[in-house]
């Protein structure tokens, strides 16, 4: 049983840090061999870094698919995945039905579902063009992304030199970052896919509304739950919480 992590706009797999660990020891039946918790990244980050990130969610989505094809890991998986990789998951499940098992989206958004300034609040536009015009400078724009993204900050200075190692040891170009936000925009998903469905939000997102995962549950009638003052990188702020929940749906069901 594999249970796969997708993360978000230009982020990777190190950007998880143990969660995937701890999601493992939470899961139901987690002392198996066969329960495997892996983390694959998207075309234009982490290892992969070098390749143009594609134009449309539904490539990326493909790109993942094909990830796991090629390490000889069978479906049906389990997709844990938040914003952007939120997106790339549901695509994949609508669009491939046998291959997703089960699916949990973390603040992630799409249209209808989400309105632009929900998807991206306007209180963040000053600050994100300002990232986009010092992206080379990593000290600065991980810091600008921790303060907007995460509202626990007990782990600041830790968690800013690794997110800085990790953006200097594969840093991902201002093009695929510009490449990734459009398909983000320009994502549309209606029809909700056939597996069941977890959403997990964070009620002091500042990056995108929590009403957009509110709506995406109500409409998709799936079981929803949110966290009180976690911010939009819900696993870096309470990953317990959030491994939790989703332990606690596997086992109900």
């Amino acid at each position: 049983m594999s249970w796969v992590l997708l993360r978000g706009l230009t982020r990777e797999a190190r950007h998880w840090d143990d969660f995937a660990e701890r999601l493992a020891r939470a899961l139901p039946g987690s002392a198996s061999a066969a329960t495997r918790v892996l983390a694959l990244d998207l075309p234009g980050n982490g290892m992969f870094y070098r390749e143009a990130s594609p134009a449309t969610v539904s490539a990326m989505a493909d790109f993942a698919r094909a990830q796991l094809r090629a390490r000889g890991l069978a479906p049906p998986y389990r997709l844990v995945a938040m914003s952007l990789g939120g997106m790339v998951a549901a695509d994949w499940a609508l669009r491939h039905p046998q291959d997703v098992g089960r699916l949990v989206l973390i603040n992630s958004s799409m249209r209808p579902l989400g309105r632009a300034a929900e998807r991206l609040r306007p209180a963040n536009w000053l600050a994100l063009a300002l990232v986009a015009a010092r992206w080379g400078d990593a000290a600065y724009a991980e810091r600008v992304i921790h303060r907007i993204t995460c509202n626990r900050s007990t782990s600041l200075e830790q968690d800013l030199a690794a997110w800085i190692r990790i953006r200097r040891d594969a840093p991902v170009s201002a093009t695929n970052a510009w490449r990734q936000l459009r398909a983000a925009a320009a994502f549309t998903m209606a029809a909700p896919p056939a597996c069941p469905t977890l959403v997990l939000s964070s009620a002091a997102d500042h990056l995108v509304h929590p009403r957009c995962s509110a709506r995406l549950a109500q409409a998709w009638q799936a079981a929803h739950h949110e966290h009180p003052w976690a911010g939009h990188d819900l696993p870096h702020d309470d990953a317990d919480w959030v491994c939790r929940r989703i332990a606690g749906w596997a086992e109900a069901a």
